[in-house]
Order: structure tokens, then C-alpha cells, then sequence
């Protein structure tokens, strides 16, 4: 298996299969989501769009980056999250890294989303499918964010069956800009267990595969054995 890393302004076209990271926090969000019962999440463009869409289904469940704003019902905190119950709904996510990435690749013949919570059982899904070469999508701070890079190195490691020790991985992402500002509160809509949750690693035993569901892209759950 061929393995790059890119972030999503270096696409220089759709990759055939791609593996979108986003850490903390958009991709440890939609795995808690999908753990509290969720059906699927749709990934949005904007927030116009998911308040849009939320107008159109209100039993949909809309989130964002940030502080708590009108028409949404939950913020991108993986703290946050965990205590709802959202056994068959549909929850729009629109995110400033993560949502962006995996639009930019719709167009790929696959496309996995991930943090180290699935690290596992995404990169058994690459394996269980022979997937020849393989674009990991590094979202965070235009491609230089440590946490998803160190994620997505981490992935691809495990989906080659190179020996990979997960500590130093963690301890890298632990250390990230991203983790700092969630820990000292300098980003907003955060509960103080994000950052311990974003690096449980392994958490959920399940993969997150990306459709297009024209012209929506949706994102599931695939369990792996």
C-alpha cells in the first residue's frame, strides 16, 4: 500500500482513495455521535447550509465549531456530546478543518474519516480491502497540525503493517497547538475532557465511510470484526 499526506489546499486532484483526519475535533465528534445512536451525519458546507438543512428536517440535529449559536442545538465537543441521546437521528456537522477536508475528496472512489478513536478499525478496513494507495488528509492548520498528522502516520502504519508504538503518536498529538488552546480554554465550546477524549485511542470499533448522497455527502459507520 502507497501511502501520502497532504493538507486539503495541497490536493492537487481527487485522490482514489482518502482518509480524511481531523483530530480535535470534528472526527472524534462524529464517532461519540455515531456511539450515542446517530444514524448518519451529514457533512455540511457551511453554516448557512446546515441551518438550512436543519429548517428542512428540525428533527435533525445541527452542531458547529465554537460557542453555542441560534438554529444550532450542540457544539463540536466530544464532552459535550456523550451525554445526548441521539439513538436515530440525523446530526448536520459543519467544522472549520474536518468538514472541509472530506468535501474536498467527494469526488474519491472512497472516502474513510478518522481520529485516533477509529484509528484501528480504519486502518483494518484499508487492509480488509486491499486498498493499493491511500491520500491521508491532514486538515488541521492547512496541513501542519501535529495531532492529525501524527494520527494519520499513525494509520497508516497499522494499515501497512508497519510496527507502530501508538505512545509516541499520542504524545505528539497531546503536545499540538490544538491540544493547548482546548486545554487552556482559548478555543470556545469546549468541555474539559475533549482533549483526553480525542486521544483515547481505539475507542470505537467501527470505521466512518463518507458517501455521496447527491448532492449531500454522508458520513456512517462501517463495524469492523
Amino acid at each position: 500500500m502507497d501511502t501520502r499526506f497532504s493538507g486539503i489546499a495541497d490536493l492537487a486532484e481527487t485522490p482514489s482513495v482518502a482518509v480524511v483526519v481531523d483530530v480535535m475535533r470534528a472526527y472524534t465528534v462524529a464517532a461519540w455521535a455515531f456511539a450515542q445512536g446517530a444514524e448518519k451525519i451529514v457533512l455540511a458546507e457551511s453554516p448557512d447550509e446546515a441551518l438550512a438543512l436543519k429548517a428542512r428536517h428540525p428533527d435533525w440535529v445541527a452542531l458547529k465549531d465554537g460557542p453555542p449559536a441560534p438554529g444550532f442545538d450542540a457544539v463540536n465537543s466530544p464532552g459535550l456530546l456523550r451525554s445526548v441521546d441521539l439513538t436515530g437521528r440525523t446530526v448536520v456537522q459543519k467544522t472549520t478543518a474536518g468538514t472541509v477536508g472530506a468535501l474536498a475528496v467527494k469526488g474519491a472512489r472512497l472516502v474513510l474519516c478518522a481520529g485516533f478513536v477509529v484509528a484501528e478499525a480504519t486502518a483494518q478496513f484499508l487492509r480488509t480491502h486491499n486498498v493499493p494507495d491511500v491520500t491521508f488528509v491532514v486538515t488541521g492548520e492547512d496541513g501542519r497540525a501535529d495531532e492529525d498528522l501524527a494520527c494519520a502516520q499513525y494509520i497508516a502504519r497499522r494499515a501497512t503493517g508497519t510496527g507502530a508504538d501508538a505512545a509516541e503518536f499520542l504524545r505528539r498529538a497531546a503536545a499540538s497547538r490544538a491540544a493547548v488552546e482546548l486545554a487552556q480554554g482559548i478555543r470556545q465550546g469546549v468541555h474539559p475532557d475533549d482533549v483526553a477524549l480525542c486521544l483515547e485511542l481505539d475507542r470505537f470499533p467501527f470505521a466512518m465511510v463518507a458517501v455521496s448522497d447527491d448532492p449531500l455527502m454522508v458520513l456512517r459507520p462501517h463495524a469492523m470484526p
